[in-house]
């Protein structure tokens, strides 16, 4: 019987499988992202920002605004709560009523701070020359300097503050960012906790009305 023997060319070798793929790739490239973001607030605000510009996280504003502020509650006065901008200048609320006071709350840790930070600079901007409107930019931390570094790295044209007194519940209970916005009389208009985009029409024609 013959025996059938079989040689191979040792200068042909098969094809060696490719240890990369796109799907690998997208794969890696999605896990180096996912891991910037969890290191990097300002990417993480980034990704919020971009949520913002297609409608998401947009604030809760009331669809009307109380009528007429009672005698009472007129001659009621705002709680004591103080801040201290970087110049060591105190404010209290008590001397801002008559005016529409917006507050928020944040760090410059904190992603979703970072992300509403361009809308909000964009609100205050049309406010600038109004004195009716008042905006506090309260850094949590109390890092005044790191704060304003903040602001002005960014170039946003927003007066930081710190607390220099107990801030009541009502106002912040620890959850950033907290926006508030209080009326002529010192009341809260409006209360907002986590990320928004503050540069909305609605936000502007809110405080419109708040201050007339």
């Amino acid at each position: 019987m013959e025996q059938k023997t079989e040689t191979t060319n040792p200068s042909i070798n098969p094809p060696k499988k490719k240890w990369y793929s796109f799907s690998n790739l997208s794969t890696a490239v999605l896990g180096v992202f996912l891991i910037a973001m969890f290191f990097s607030p300002d990417l993480k605000g980034t990704v919020i920002q971009g949520l913002m510009k297609i409608g998401l996280f947009q604030p809760d504003i009331p669809k009307e605004v109380a009528g007429k502020v009672s005698n009472a509650a007129q001659a009621a006065q705002p709680p004591e709560v103080s801040f201290t901008d970087v110049t060591g200048k105190t404010i209290n609320l008590s001397r801002l009523k008559g005016k529409v006071v917006f507050l928020n709350f944040w760090a410059t840790w904190c992603p979703p701070c970072i992300a509403e930070m361009p809308s909000i600079n964009k609100l205050r901007a049309k406010y600038k020359s109004n004195e009716k409107v008042v905006f506090l930019l309260v850094d949590v931390d109390s890092k005044i300097d790191a704060s304003t570094a903040f602001m002005k790295k960014r170039k946003f044209d927003l007066p930081v503050y710190v607390p220099a007194s107990e801030v009541p519940q009502e106002y912040f209970s620890g959850s950033m960012p907290t926006t508030v916005i209080l009326d002529r009389a010192g009341g809260i208009a409006f209360h907002h906790v986590g990320g928004a985009d503050y540069g909305n029409p609605e936000v502007s024609a809110f405080i419109d009305k708040l201050s007339k």
